[in-house]
């Protein structure tokens, strides 16, 4: 506090004592009998409705006095008792308050907290949204005021829609805030309207003050921070962050913004202007307490027009498909992944398991059954790319030969190579393209299952929850990079990937270090996946299982020997080709590069 500020708090404090001594508990002076203007006044009183008279009728002078001078016009409007007024469908429960009109609780009904207790997503103990106006006096907290409610039910083409109207009123206008929520919907619609009150309010703006201290819903702390951030959507349709990766944990954003979201793992509270909001300032951090997954805080101005501002908030699920109905942009709040791999899950994994669900209760299976669609929907890949390394393998005797005869001149081998492939119609990529081409596939599930709310909370086998790791062994100790647990279905998706590697060593002809990355990159993702949910490791494991039984059979179909002379017979074909005029840039290139090289 500067020196200003305790002078001024000083002469306030000296005010509103002078007043207390000298004017609150002096005795009233009856009036004189012969003046008829005191009688008028009495006469008139109870139905007058000036805040002097009724500061006068209340008991605390001093308390009078300061909601006079905070609240001019509007100081009735802070005496009240505070009541709860619930809306209700079959999936949330709302509570709102008179006391400024503001939501106290959102109970999402359909779903729990890892410890089994009810999921509350926004709790007065741990979250403040407050609504402020600018009046002639100074900006007022509309969450000190008293507002009448009223609450109304009516059918609209067979939806159930509940209204609450909050209203505070006097002569000169009122403030009406209205909610409506429909059936089976996690959307609170609220309008806002000033009538009247014309030279008392003088707000263009209606302020908006959120903080959240959200809590922790999963057994994961770490996982759930890593998923926890402040979402907003800028006019223009660009999505934004705080905090993931080099993000800042604060933003004073300088475009308007269409709706800014309070994104946890698996849960979003969201507030959506019909509109724009202007001059939004956000900000979040990760708190000490374990308790706590982030802090989180938005300022935000919703321009009032014509005396009216609406808006609407989402208390729900992290379900794409829900949430793409919302709003635009809305569904980024589900991380899907980065745009060469979002594409899979977006069009292709997110309708799948909404059609298994429809059939099966059980998400094991859901994840087999997928593997098993995705996997004969590439199978012509997988074969195509099977052919390639089998040609590869069966030129594997002239290969060797050109090593042992320009194995001392790289750049003379490769051109060698390149005339033989070319010679022989084979292609060096064949058995690689195939394989880069269902990468997208392989990459999708690893943003696809850490993110999907369907398998929170469902067990399969011995994992109790999918969302989570599985822990078959807690361990004693932490061991570094990989954790104090051990997760059964990364271990099997681990020894199932290195019987893959030496099953696959044998078909192709890479030597050295290439051959032995097959067997060291399912040991570093073992370390990676260790803590990572339960379905994603199962998933890699099927996967596995599926793609070793695709090689073995069409290992029984495909005869190396027919292939030899398939490669003999372009051999004899191909004898006078000239060389295409990609290969001769490529050789030209590597000839340049080689003389270059030699300077």
């Amino acid at each position: 506090m500067d020196k200003n500020q305790a002078t001024g708090l000083i002469l306030f404090a000296a005010v509103i004592l002078s007043y207390s001594l000298f004017f609150a508990n002096s005795p009233e002076t009856p009036p004189a009998e012969t003046s008829p203007a005191p009688a008028a006044t009495s006469t008139e009183a109870p139905k007058a409705t000036s805040i002097s008279t009724t500061t006068a009728q209340l008991p605390d002078s001093v308390l009078n006095l300061e909601r006079q001078t905070k609240y001019g016009e509007l100081a009735a409007w802070t005496v009240g008792e505070e009541k709860e007024v619930v809306l209700e469908n079959d999936v949330v429960k709302i509570t709102l308050s008179n006391k400024g009109g503001s939501i106290e609780e959102v109970l999402l009904k359909n779903y729990v907290s890892w410890k089994k207790e009810p999921l509350f997503l926004l709790d007065s103990a741990q979250t403040s949204l407050n609504y402020s106006l600018d009046t002639r006096l100074g900006p007022i907290n509309l969450n000190e005021l008293y507002f009448v409610p009223a609450v109304s039910t009516e059918e609209v083409e067979g939806v159930k829609i509940q209204t609450v109207t909050f209203t505070a009123s006097s002569p000169s206008g009122q403030v009406i805030q209205k909610y409506t929520l429909k059936d089976g919907g996690y959307t609170l619609e609220k309008g806002f309207e000033i009538q009247g009150l014309q030279g008392i309010v003088t707000a263009k703006a209606l302020k908006i003050d959120w903080k959240d201290e959200i809590k922790s819903q999963e057994k994961d702390l770490a996982e759930s921070r890593r998923k926890t951030q402040v979402n907003y959507y800028l006019a223009d349709g660009t999505y934004e962050n705080l905090g993931l990766s080099d993000d800042p944990e604060e933003a004073k954003v300088a475009g308007p913004v269409k709706w800014v979201g309070f994104s946890q793992r698996f849960f979003t509270a969201g507030i959506i202007a019909d509109s724009l909001f202007q001059e939004v300032n956000l900000s979040q951090s990760t708190p000490a307490d374990s308790a706590l997954v982030r802090s989180m805080s938005a300022n935000l101005s919703l321009p009032i027009l014509e005396g009216k501002a609406n808006l609407t908030y989402y208390f729900g699920p992290d379900q794409y498909k829900t949430l793409k109905g919302i709003t635009p942009g809305f569904e980024e709040n589900v991380d899907m992944g980065y745009f060469f791999v979002s594409w899979v899950n977006k069009y292709i994994v997110v309708h799948l398991f909404e059609f298994l669900e429809k059939y099966f209760n059980s998400y094991g299976i859901i994840i087999i059954l997928i593997v098993l669609l995705i996997k004969l929907a590439l199978s012509p890949l997988t074969y195509k790319s099977y052919i390639g390394m089998a040609k590869m393998r069966v030129i594997k005797p002239e290969i060797d030969e050109l090593k042992e005869k320009f194995g001392d001149d790289p750049t003379k081998m490769q051109q060698e190579q390149m005339k033989l492939f070319s010679q022989l119609g084979v292609s060096p990529l064949s058995g690689c393209l195939p394989l880069v081409l269902q990468m997208p596939f392989l990459f999708a599930m690893f943003f696809f299952f850490p993110n999907a709310i369907e398998l929170r909370q469902e067990s399969f086998w011995w994992a109790e929850d999918l969302s989570t790791y599985d822990e078959f062994i807690k361990l004693p100790f932490t061991i570094p990079f990989y954790g104090s647990h051990v997760s059964l279905f990364t271990l099997l998706m681990t020894i199932s990937q290195v019987l893959y590697a030496h099953f696959n060593n044998q078909l192709t002809t890479a030597t050295g270090p290439m051959k032995n990355l097959g067997y060291i990159m399912p040991v570093m993702f073992m370390f990676v996946l260790n803590s990572y949910p339960a379905g994603l490791s199962f998933y890699y494991f099927v996967s596995n299982i599926f793609t070793f039984g695709q090689q073995a059979l069409i290992k029984l179909f495909v005869d190396d020997s027919k292939i030899r002379l398939k490669v003999e017979e372009n051999k004899l074909k191909n004898v006078d080709k000239k060389k295409s005029k990609f290969q001769q840039r490529l050789e030209d290139a590597m000839k340049m590069a080689e003389a270059n090289k030699k300077k």
